[in-house]
């Protein structure tokens, strides 16, 4: 049986050893780059814990197309960052800054070829419900994309477009993984869609968890400045949570103005340009949201759904030490500190 020892090992070594063609330079660097700085790896992690529920070894119908899952992944980071305009990730610069826009687009795109190209290890009698999977989801998270960018000129959104937002941008590939694994370990379309949902499930709280340590999280272990969201008034699960709560509360009198949606709304307009205004606007929204108790709420959401993934896991008759593996993969990853 395979265990997470044997993951560990071999998610190692698969990073290690992946090569891109060597020429030309200026098209693969940028690449190697991209996948060298790393990451948590959380979804070829989970295509290859979904394999090992049905499967005793692995070989490259399902390392190859775990590639492609954090292959693509970085892919949309890449994009994301010339979209966003971003500097740094996960410490250094990202590669639009490093080398530029054109370059980044570019080699995004080489990714998202090559993404496939990996995929067509899997075994070849599932090979059409991989590529059916993979593509849907691929649009799932441009579309996702596209609603976060749309987000960005609203003065405020719903709770139910922000979960669909991130349903799509983060929480499809990630139940993508898990599914992908379990098809390449010939498992049952029952099964299959179980998994799927487990990956759905703990993907949102996964994004949910990650809103949270945005705002809420120790910067020491963060990794990173914390208050980003509320800096750039992002469509977080914390903002959408707090004017939907704020307004409920302040037009039934429980808080007053100055505590709730109104107050928050005059707190997203206050200047952030030097250091001490950016404290200033930080300080103050992370007041209102927990006056406004919508960070023991956001607590509340991740044990949620959470639980909802473990409910899909139950149900797969799984041996107790392959439901473990599942267990604390969703543990780490909601439980994660940076």
């Amino acid at each position: 049986m395979i265990n997470e020892s044997n993951i560990e090992e071999i998610l190692t070594s698969m990073f290690d050893g992946l090569s891109f063609p060597a020429s030309p330079k200026g098209l693969y660097d940028p690449l190697r780059y991209m996948i060298g700085i790393g990451g948590k790896r959380v979804r070829p992690r989970l295509c290859l814990i979904a394999y090992a529920l049905f499967k005793d070894d692995f070989s490259d119908e399902v390392l190859q197309p775990a590639a492609a899952l954090e292959i693509f992944h970085s892919f949309t980071l890449l994009h994301d960052d010339i979209m966003d305009k971003a500097e740094m990730r996960r410490g250094v610069p990202t590669v639009c800054r490093k080398w530029n826009d054109n370059t980044a687009i570019l080699s995004g795109d080489v990714m998202s070829i090559d993404s496939f190209r990996r995929l067509m290890y899997a075994p070849a009698d599932v090979l059409p419900k991989v590529l059916d999977l993979f593509t849907d989801t691929a649009a799932k998270v441009c579309e996702g994309q596209q609603l976060d960018m749309d987000f960005e000129n609203m003065r405020e959104i719903t709770m139910d477009q922000y979960t669909e937002m991130i349903g799509l941008k983060t929480a499809a590939l990630i139940a993508c993984s898990a599914k992908l694994g379990a098809l390449a370990g010939r498992a049952d379309d029952r099964a299959c869609n179980l998994l799927y949902d487990f990956g759905y499930n703990i993907g949102l709280a996964f994004q949910i968890t990650d809103d949270y340590l945005d705002t809420f999280g120790d910067p020491k272990v963060f990794g990173k400045k914390i208050g980003g969201d509320i800096v750039n008034n992002k469509k977080s699960w914390l903002l959408t949570r707090a004017l939907e709560k704020g307004g409920e509360l302040e037009a039934s009198g429980v808080v007053s103005p100055s505590e709730g949606k109104t107050a928050l709304l005059a707190a997203m307009g206050m200047p952030s340009a030097s250091e001490s205004e950016r404290d200033a606007k930080i300080g103050k929204v992370r007041g209102i949201y927990e006056a406004l108790g919508v960070d023991e709420d956001a607590k509340y959401e991740i044990i949620k759904l959470h639980a909802a993934a473990m409910e899909c896991a139950g149900r797969l008759g799984l041996s107790r030490i392959r439901y473990e593996m599942l267990h604390r993969y969703a543990d780490r990853l909601i439980g994660r500190n940076k």
